[in-house]
């Protein structure tokens, strides 16, 4: 998997799926049978309410194991893999975005949840974030993104202001948002506790999580008549169906939109 320049997060996560075939069924993982990984998945389906995430995570180690290390015939023993969820994103309002921020109070927290917000990030972004990465120039900030690619994406004026004051307050010394040791970064249980804290904080009740803040940006973009691509290419997605999503949940008003018919003349 390094080879193929997998993230670390995503080696861990596969080494960590077969590890459990191997204690559910006392084995070596390579002896592990076809039957006996679905065997696993409908034993966990049934007493841990795994997500359909988490199922592909294991056929995708298994398949990674049997095709690339054992050299095995992957087509002879495919898994099929469950169907997603269609589950809309929960999408904050640019009022509740506001609020959440005004109502954090740490320089360097409101910080973090401003970068993500107004750049789209994922937290694994944010985190590997480093100061050489943002360009005040350009108005931009050098993301290092899912499938180990690098992209550029938005660095808002307001947003620029607000790392200036907390680069003069903190001074980080290699990554951008730092934990209680310098050089290491802050870590995804802190930021996602502060997201919880803060929401809370402005009296919001939805379901949200960290991740909303990218998607109410995504959705906020094309509110403002951004085009598709365009928000694909800063969202750093691969296909166009995973940004088309963000059409479902988009907010507009039927007055504003003119039917084409109207520009026919007869």
């Amino acid at each position: 998997m390094q080879i193929r320049n997998y993230s670390q997060r995503s080696i861990s996560t596969y080494h960590k799926m077969l590890c459990s075939l191997e204690d559910f069924f006392n084995i070596s993982v390579d002896e592990i049978s076809p039957d006996q990984v679905k065997e696993f998945l409908q034993h966990s389906i049934e007493t841990r309410d795994i997500s359909v995430s988490y199922v592909n995570q294991v056929i995708s180690a298994v398949k990674i194991l049997q095709q690339d290390v054992l050299g095995k015939n992957w087509e002879a023993i495919r898994i099929k893999r469950p169907r997603m969820d269609k589950t809309l994103p929960v999408v904050l309002s640019k009022e509740e975005v506001k609020s959440i921020i005004e109502s954090t109070r740490n320089l360097k927290h409101r910080a973090i949840l401003a970068v993500i917000y107004s750049s789209g990030l994922r937290l694994s972004e944010l985190i590997s974030l480093k100061s050489s990465d943002i360009d005040a120039d350009r108005r931009q900030i050098r993301v290092f993104g899912k499938g180990n690619k690098y992209r550029y994406t938005l660095l808002s004026s307001n947003t620029l202001a607000l790392l200036r004051m907390y680069w003069r307050a903190y001074r980080p010394s290699k990554y951008l948002f730092e934990g209680q040791t310098k050089g290491i970064p802050v870590s995804r249980s802190t930021i996602q506790k502060i997201f919880r804290e803060n929401i809370k904080r402005a009296g919001i009740k939805k379901h949200a999580t960290i991740h909303s803040l990218r998607h109410s940006f995504a959705t906020h973009l094309l509110e403002n008549g951004t085009n598709l691509k365009v928000i694909q290419t800063l969202l750093g997605h691969t296909s166009l169906r995973t940004t088309s999503i963000y059409l479902h949940v988009t907010c507009f008003d039927p007055l504003s939109v003119k039917s084409p018919f109207d520009e026919l003349v007869f």
